[in-house]
């Protein structure tokens, strides 16, 4: 146990050089990055150092995984973030331990998440994901991208739908860098353009002010656009095993 502390301490001390260094490039200060340790495929033996090396957020993208490793790790100071398509039939255990749910690209999700949030007597706070796959006409119009996510034209319904929906609360934006169309490629340019839509989301909505964007083979781009929060795996964890 030792010897994996020491390589999350050591990888975790990278990461944090990264940031910091992304954010004096870009003349921030390194408070205004949030980061966020995704913790998939790894057990809850490593979320417990990892909090106790001061990490305070942590992501999973799958509930069957996620359920019982919150549930190992209950007593940590952790926010749990869910960050994978969600299914509506898993919405009721997301909502057990979820403080965050970055995927909203869907109204019906919505509606489930505020029945589930308002019967567990809980607030979940909610980020649009936003697909990028520009190019593809649905999903201009609103319709959902490869990698879910729902296309600019479907924020500000969405948007407005989480806002006035009881026991959820609008955090802002999420984007993952798109593989097809024309920010493929281009992740700088994919973030910047996740932060014009956030100033257009902050008009009508002021307090969706977070931004979440980039991962470990990205994150200086997204810190250079204004990304609010960062989500890192493989930087901090290591190489994920395959899942068969």
């Amino acid at each position: 146990m030792t010897d994996r502390r020491n390589e999350l301490a050591a990888n975790l001390a990278k990461v944090e050089r990264r940031i910091a260094a992304a954010c004096a490039a870009a003349g921030r200060a390194r408070e205004e990055v949030t980061l966020i340790v995704v913790t998939k495929t790894y057990p809850a033996s490593d979320v417990r150092i990892l909090s106790e090396l001061g990490v305070r957020h942590t992501a999973e993208n799958r509930d069957q995984e996620a359920a019982p490793k919150a549930a190992e790790c209950a007593d940590l100071p952790l926010t749990w973030h869910f960050v994978g398509q969600l299914q509506t039939n898993k919405v009721r255990s997301v909502v057990s331990y979820a403080d965050v749910v970055q995927s909203i690209d869907r109204s019906r999700l919505v509606t489930a998440l505020s029945r589930e949030a308002v019967r567990a007597e809980r607030e979940v706070g909610c980020l649009i994901q936003v697909a990028l796959d520009a190019g593809e006409p649905a999903v201009g119009r609103g319709g959902r991208g490869e990698r879910g996510g729902v296309g600019p034209g479907g924020i500000e319904e969405l948007a407005d739908l989480v806002a006035r929906s009881e026991a959820l609360r609008l955090d802002g934006l999420m984007t993952v860098a798109p593989l097809t169309g024309e920010y493929a490629g281009r992740q700088q340019a994919a973030f910047e353009r996740l932060m014009d839509l956030s100033t257009d989301l902050r008009s009508a909505h002021p307090a969706a002010t977070m931004v979440s964007a980039g991962m470990s083979g990205d994150l200086e781009q997204a810190v250079a656009a204004g990304a609010t929060h960062v989500r890192v795996g493989s930087a901090v964890l290591g190489v994920r095993p395959r899942l068969g």
